[in-house]
């Protein structure tokens, strides 16, 4: 019984130890744009606003144990308090809690407005923007000023923000890129505006962070961050070489499955943009059939396969 008194009382320092082993490999902790920075920042402080309080519960809670405690000796009538109706106690419960919220809550409020813009940092430039879109399983990046358009992969330049419009063609899911920041929800017939930035030339990884399905695990993609030139270039290529995004074939991306990476040399914005209130009917009225086959993989292994 004592032996399982100690493993009880030891978990919390082995969960800390374990927390703070592991902060090398937590990619939020270690971001790579100023967006990504200003919430490390934030979650920085609020872990050590709450490390403090835990220490001060504790330490409180250690003297009280110890002072109180029942021993050999002692005159049960040596404690007999008499608290109700204090008003000072009354206040000092009432104002640490509010001081508590208050500290938290301020910079969280600062920090969510400041992020609803594009980051100062690379103010000088107009931000890329870039319509994000969902669809069981798959994403699709359109780039309206350079008319091209990817699945499942992104190039953006570095030093400069890149303004997400995110939709859904069909189930709610979430677009997070960890390493340039926090996640923000993608639905059909609205859209949000998401600002991002990668200040470090490197691929990242990209997912949808929401539940919606069988195929939830492999709702993937890749971010690749390169330097202006390199950006205008990968654009130029994929101008040049890409295949053009006919309707017929988007409507056939829509359809509930897996998909490799592809590339075309324009948008489906030209037929649909789903952050509407005509966007949210489209894929009901051109697939009102397809939803009763078996979900599929292109290529193979249907989405819902082991």
């Amino acid at each position: 019984m004592y032996l399982r008194v100690k493993l009880w009382a030891a978990l919390p320092a082995l969960s800390l130890l374990l927390l703070v082993s592991g902060c090398g490999e937590l990619t939020v902790l270690d971001p790579k744009g100023p967006v990504g920075e200003s919430q490390k920042d934030l979650i920085i402080f609020s872990i050590i606003l709450m490390l403090i309080i835990v220490a001060v519960v504790f330490i409180a809670f250690t003297y009280m144990i110890v002072k109180y405690r029942d021993r050999p000796g002692r005159d049960e009538k040596d404690y007999d308090p008499d608290h109700h109706g204090n008003t000072t106690l009354e206040i000092v419960w009432t104002v640490i809690p509010l001081i508590i919220v208050t500290a938290l809550s301020i910079p969280t409020v600062i920090t969510i407005y400041e992020l609803e813009e594009a980051p100062e940092a690379s103010s000088d430039k107009e931000p890329l923007v870039v319509y994000a879109t969902t669809a069981d399983w798959k994403w699709f990046f359109s780039y309206p000023e350079e008319n091209i358009e990817t699945v499942n992969y992104l190039h953006i330049p570095t030093d400069r923000a890149i303004e997400f419009r995110l939709s859904s063609a069909d189930s709610m899911a979430s677009l997070w890129i960890p390493a340039l920041g926090g996640q923000k929800y993608n639905m059909a017939g609205m859209e949000n505006t998401l600002y991002l930035q990668a200040d470090e030339e490197g691929t990242y990884e990209g997912r949808n962070s929401n539940y919606n399905g069988s195929g939830f695990a492999e709702h993937t993609f890749e971010v690749h961050a390169e330097n202006e030139e390199d950006f205008e270039s990968w654009v130029e290529k994929v101008k040049n070489t890409a295949p053009e995004l006919t309707q017929e074939e988007y409507d056939s991306l829509l359809a509930p499955g897996l998909e490799e990476e592809l590339e075309f040399s324009s948008t489906h914005l030209d037929y649909v943009d789903h952050g509407t209130n005509e966007g949210r009917d489209y894929l009901i009225e051109r697939h009102k059939d397809a939803f009763e086959e078996p979900l599929h993989l292109k290529g193979g292994r249907g989405a819902g396969d082991e």
